[in-house]
């Protein structure tokens, strides 16, 4: 059974390999193999998209009259998967990448364009470099100093997270809040001020008016103790008070009239008899006094007359 495993041919001793025929086969001739998209893309027919690294058994050819420094070119043909559409593309080896032919659009790559433009500039430079010196030293002093910055801009970051680093969010978070409860406290304070302020304010500006929770007069005479002016009519009055005087007070005016003193009547002192002399005599200090009350009252009643008169 072993010698069917032996992957040795025999050759005959009369073996000529120049006799055996060769098949003419065409150079464009195709083979099947296995591949993977090189790339994303998107049909042209459907709109399906086909994404990198999807398997398909593709037909591979040689291209016919293409060759980069003596490396052929291969073409690949593929369908696609929803409209069974076909779709080839072939290799670049210039940029060791492939190139989209027919059937199918390149999805946009920025990587890869980014990279063409970097190799066409470097490309550009040394070109400069290479017939003028002054060119190099320029280049070389922008290096310098493009690098001497991006130094500084890393030793910036790195004092920056140390200061990060060491600081504590929650003592700053607690300082934080202190603060603004103390500016709380401050604005409740001036709104207090602020309201003290204006009842201040009312009052002086208003007459003090009774609080519904006070009690009521329990004596029936306390009433007559109450001022019967009214509130409007007391800075008048007290105005008038001031400049002129109270004249309505019995008071001061029983300070200004003096009483007569009453002498002894000589006719009492005779005796009895002289009774009819003495009644007639006594009734005139009588009148007299009446006579002086009904003075004051006139003189009460003139003074009450020009106060309602002045207000």
């Amino acid at each position: 059974m072993s010698e069917r495993k032996v992957l040795n041919k025999y050759y005959p001793p009369d073996f000529d390999p120049a006799k055996i025929p060769k098949l003419k086969l065409p150079k464009d001739r195709q083979y099947v193999v296995r591949l993977m998209a090189p790339f994303n893309m998107r049909c042209k027919t459907c709109g399906e998209y086909i994404y990198k690294g999807k398997k398909f058994n593709a037909r591979k050819e040689t291209v016919q009259n293409e060759l980069y420094l003596g490396l052929p070119l291969f073409r690949f043909y593929i369908k696609c998967t929803r409209c069974l559409a076909e779709l080839t593309f072939k290799t670049d080896p210039e940029n060791t990448d492939y190139t989209m032919e027919h059937g199918a659009t390149r999805n946009f790559q920025a990587e890869k364009l980014l990279e063409e433009e970097e190799k066409r500039l470097q490309k550009e430079r040394e070109e400069e470099e290479l017939n003028n010196p002054m060119k190099v030293l320029e280049n070389r002093t922008k290096d310098s100093k493009l690098e001497m910055e991006v130094v500084e801009n890393l030793q910036e970051l790195k004092e920056l997270n140390q200061r990060q680093a060491n600081v504590d969010f929650e003592a700053m978070l607690k300082q934080t809040r202190k603060e603004q409860e103390e500016d709380e406290q401050e604005m409740k304070a001036m709104l207090e001020q602020a309201q003290h302020r204006r009842l201040l304010l009312d009052s002086d500006s208003e007459p003090a008016k009774p609080r519904p929770g006070a009690s009521a007069p329990t004596k029936p005479t306390d009433i007559l103790q109450e001022d019967p002016q009214p509130q409007s009519k007391r800075p008048r009055t007290a105005s008038w008070e001031r400049s002129v005087g109270k004249l309505s007070t019995r008071a001061q005016l029983a300070g200004l009239v003096a009483r007569r003193r009453q002498q002894p009547d000589p006719a009492l002192e005779n005796g009895p008899g002289t009774g009819g002399t003495a009644a007639s005599t006594g009734s005139l200090p009588a009148a007299a006094a009446a006579a002086a009350t009904s003075s004051l009252g006139l003189l009460g009643a003139y003074s009450d007359s020009e106060g309602s008169a002045s207000h």
